[in-house]
């Protein structure tokens, strides 16, 4: 009885899962564009409810919520479901919809998924051989072997996202960074691209009134060839069919190419400079004061972050003990205080880890929002969806794997019993090695941006457009 009823709760909040998925999936992901493939759907609003199954698990292995054999089952269950979606049913469904795209294999769409499938699974085992994830005890259909592969995978992703996001938030919300824009200089480029768009208006006029006269004296020119009379012949004979207004139309065409350019550039530059203006009074407001706040605390906690993953790489360490526990252990054996440990235990891991579920949800969610707007169209977004579904499968499989380590010890015990005897320690250091390199090419990326921004090369555009204008 007691398992019926444990099943159902999990089932009342895996269909309310799949309900904000497919929600998010219609209203937000594809708000611009029209998706009625209803298996895509389905798999996406899937993926993600198994996605927040396995971390409402872990909420329930804190609070101690269900029996501890229901637990386990439907942690089994979970993980089971989700590796055969991430390895074998999304492969697949991306596989179908690029060759169905192709005029020449659409007859084939079957056997040539199922060709690109069997490519997948061959990239998908040979990732596993140069890392040191198993040992040597494992079989090679054991679930330790594709949960090791995923992980490898899906850590890569996270510590890319992180070492990005840690550096680009305190570059997003630190007021410092702004650039200081003012009324002027909006006008400034609001007339320079008036100015430019007014010139692209009338060099393509020029061209038409060059081509127009071109044409007319060209049929002119046929007419009395086939009709020639004595002032025919002598009016061909002094004017030859050129334009009377004697255009280059090849040069005046590449100036409206170059015009047309620099109005691009410049339009780009004055959206950046309202988006900038429109920050600039968001920081004076006490929302933004605070998210300026953020912005300092993050970059200390940036840098600190890579401080210690040069450390951990350097000396080879991974931490044995959880944050939590090693917090208490210094209130009470070295600061003396007299705290509850196993009652305040679980209340602060329960705090922590539901803001980190939070967070990774929330900022996954995000990240896949901005990938799809930047490079979906109406034939590709079939398989970016897929794509992006097999990323954020893999990303909360390795999420639940790297968070086991900031759960105390009594609360890890299911995890790792059913995550299998993986290599745990060597997933935390190619989290530091990746999570560092990413960081630092973030850093130089967002350096050399704001040290090329657009005010410095305002002035040659100007003096490019004269030179044109000229």
């Amino acid at each position: 009885m007691t398992f019926a009823i444990d099943s159902l709760v999990m089932l009342t909040t895996q269909v309310l899962f799949f309900g904000f998925g497919w929600i998010f999936f219609l209203w937000q992901l594809f708000k611009d564009y029209e998706c009625h493939h209803r298996t895509v759907q389905l798999i996406f609003a899937s993926t993600f409810a198994l996605s927040c199954t396995m971390f409402e698990l872990i909420i329930f292995e804190i609070l101690g919520v269900l029996d501890h054999s229901s637990r386990y089952f439907h942690w089994k269950l979970n993980l089971y479901v989700m590796l055969f979606v991430v390895v074998f049913v999304l492969p697949f469904c991306i596989g179908y919809f690029v060759i169905s795209n192709m005029a020449m294999l659409a007859k084939y769409k079957i056997p040539a998924s199922c060709c690109i499938w069997l490519i997948f699974m061959y990239f998908f085992w040979k990732i596993g051989d140069p890392f040191p994830i198993l040992s040597a005890q494992h079989g090679i259909l054991s679930i330790e072997q594709v949960i090791s592969r995923v992980g490898v995978i899906g850590v890569t992703v996270m510590a890319l996202l992180s070492g990005f996001g840690a550096v680009n938030c305190p570059y997003t919300y630190s007021s410092y960074f702004l650039r200081q824009v003012t009324s002027s200089d909006i006008q400034m480029i609001e007339r320079k691209l008036m100015q430019t768009n007014e010139m692209v208006i009338s060099k393509k006029k020029r061209i038409a009134i060059a081509q127009h006269h071109t044409n007319f004296r060209s049929m002119e020119y046929d007419n009395s060839q086939k009709n020639p009379g004595l002032w025919a012949r002598i009016r061909n004979a002094a004017s030859p069919v050129s334009s009377p207004v004697n255009e280059n139309v090849s040069l005046l065409k590449q100036e409206v190419i170059a015009h047309e350019e620099l109005s691009r550039q410049l339009f780009l530059e004055l959206v950046d400079l309202h988006a900038t203006q429109a920050r600039i009074r968001y920081s004076k407001t006490l929302k933004g004061m605070y998210f300026n706040f953020l912005g300092y605390f993050f970059s200390m906690y940036c840098l600190w972050k890579i401080f210690m993953c040069i450390i951990n790489i350097i000396f080879n360490r991974v931490g044995k003990k959880d944050p939590i526990t090693k917090g208490f252990e210094i209130l009470v054996h070295y600061l003396g205080i007299n705290v509850d440990v196993s009652f305040w235990s679980q209340h602060v891991s329960f705090i922590l880890v539901g803001i980190m579920i939070v967070t990774s949800i929330r900022g996954l969610l995000i990240t896949l929002t901005k990938f799809f707007y930047a490079i979906s169209s109406s034939k590709s977004s079939n398989i970016i969806v897929m794509g992006l579904a097999q990323i954020m499968g893999m990303y909360f499989v390795s999420s639940v794997l790297l968070m086991r380590m900031n759960m105390p010890a009594s609360y890890r015990e299911i995890i790792t019993q059913v995550l299998g005897e993986l290599q745990f320690q060597f997933y935390h250091r190619w989290f530091d090695v990746i999570f560092l390199i990413s960081a630092l090419s973030s850093i130089g990326f967002l350096y050399l941006a704001h040290k090329q921004a657009p005010e410095k090369h305002m002035v040659q555009d100007i003096q490019l457009s004269s030179a044109f204008s000229d």
